[in-house]
């Protein structure tokens, strides 16, 4: 004889929850849902492991694989009733997550001329790298549309390589509308075409594990953040190819521009370690770190080559703090070029500087080592308060 379960749904449970219209049913591992407002009979011969009113834990990951002109999206079953694919098997890959509680991992390979991957959502979210080659045709080659912690995870010794559209209204080959934090034994290869090569709405936090994050090119910022830019380890290049500055970080603002109050929101660059390469010989007036607030080193070695008209290897409006809490820090800047000459700097033209700090500026250990040309060039200006306690700072100008 076949059996059957039948469940009778009683009005008070629709009342008391709106979850409480679906069961979950798992059979293999693999959840399905069914709408119960009507009732439900299952054959107990169906090898259901289990039924639950309760949403189960969310397991297993979206893939998506890109192979030329095609993208293959998988999202297991657990996962369809929160996140939809609009794209078919484009490669241009637009999915949405609507889920408020539980964190989704995609899982991204492959590679693809003429692809990109869109992703809108209302909650934190990870993105895995597991050898990705993306040229975008239409804008930007990743672009995150999510307001919550984004962590971009490299897989160890995989190379994931974006480039975004030449044209476009796109503020980044890689952007988040959240705070961005990558990990991972990878190396990154961005390519900015037409703005920014990376760009987080809010702070970026590039972590210890980080192998490699290579700006290839950028028409505009290397690296462009709001709230903060956090650097724990790792090695960042920016080549020549930057026609701004190599690492901006700003003020997040509301719109009617008064700076947003919030503990993450300083303005400010945080750097305990790692390596950063900064080459800017392609714009006047570039700075290689420039910072709206307070720039903060205790570890790292830089080597910053900022040598166009009015450049300066690093500025910031705040104050600046060098140590070495987290390591050796070792900062070697060049600032090499004449007065700039872009028609908005006419009448108080930029000179040279290695270091430009509006504030206050102390140094209680490392190593600071900066080289100047040009007229009235200076190696380091400070507005407020300068404090040696420890450093060994020089600088060499040749006028």
């Amino acid at each position: 004889m076949r059996k059957i379960l039948s469940i009778a749904v009683l009005a008070i449970i629709s009342i008391a929850s709106a979850s409480a219209q679906k069961v979950y049913i798992c059979k293999g591992g693999t959840y399905t849902t069914q709408d119960i407002s009507e009732g439900l009979e299952i054959s107990l011969t169906e090898g259901i492991d289990s039924i639950t009113f309760a949403k189960p834990q969310m397991g297993n990951d979206v893939q998506v694989v890109f192979d030329g002109t095609t993208a293959t999206v998988t999202i297991p079953s657990q996962l369809q009733d929160v996140v939809t694919c609009a794209s078919g098997n484009s490669p241009d890959v637009v999915l949405t997550s609507t889920t408020t509680t539980d964190e989704v991992t995609y899982q991204v390979s492959g590679s693809s001329s003429a692809g990109s991957l869109t992703i809108h959502g209302e909650y934190k979210l990870t993105v895995q790298l597991n050898g990705v080659s993306l040229t975008s045709t239409k804008g930007a080659a990743i672009d995150i549309q999510c307001g919550k912690r984004i962590a971009i995870v490299m897989k160890d010794g995989t190379t994931n390589s974006f480039a975004d559209a030449v044209s476009g209204s796109q503020k980044a080959c890689f952007y988040t509308k959240g705070h961005l934090e990558i990990s991972g034994a990878g190396t990154l290869n961005v390519t900015g075409n037409a703005n920014h090569a990376i760009a987080a709405k809010e702070y970026l936090q590039i972590k210890k594990t980080v192998k490699t994050i290579n700006i290839l090119k950028a028409a505009n910022d290397a690296i462009h953040v709001g709230q903060h830019f956090q650097m724990n380890g790792g090695e960042v290049n920016v080549t020549s190819t930057t026609v701004s500055d190599g690492i901006q970080v700003e003020y997040k603002r509301d719109n009617s521009n008064q700076i947003i109050v919030d503990e993450d929101n300083t303005g400010g660059v945080i750097i305990k370690g790692g390596s950063l390469n900064i080459t800017l010989d392609n714009a006047q007036d570039a700075k290689g770190i420039k910072a709206e607030g307070n720039i903060e080193i205790s570890g790292g070695t830089f080597l910053i080559n900022a040598n166009s008209n009015g450049s300066r290897g690093m500025q910031t409006d705040g104050d600046m703090t060098v140590g070495e809490e987290n390591g050796t820090t070792n900062i070697t800047i060049y600032a090499r070029g004449s007065r700039c000459t872009v028609a908005e700097d006419t009448a108080d033209p930029h000179r040279c500087m290695g270091i430009k700090v509006d504030g206050n500026m102390t140094v209680n250990a490392g190593t600071i080592a900066v080289y100047n040309t040009g007229a009235k060039s200076k190696a380091i200006k400070v507005g407020g308060m300068y404090k040696n306690n420890g450093g060994t700072v020089s600088g060499e100008v040749d006028n």
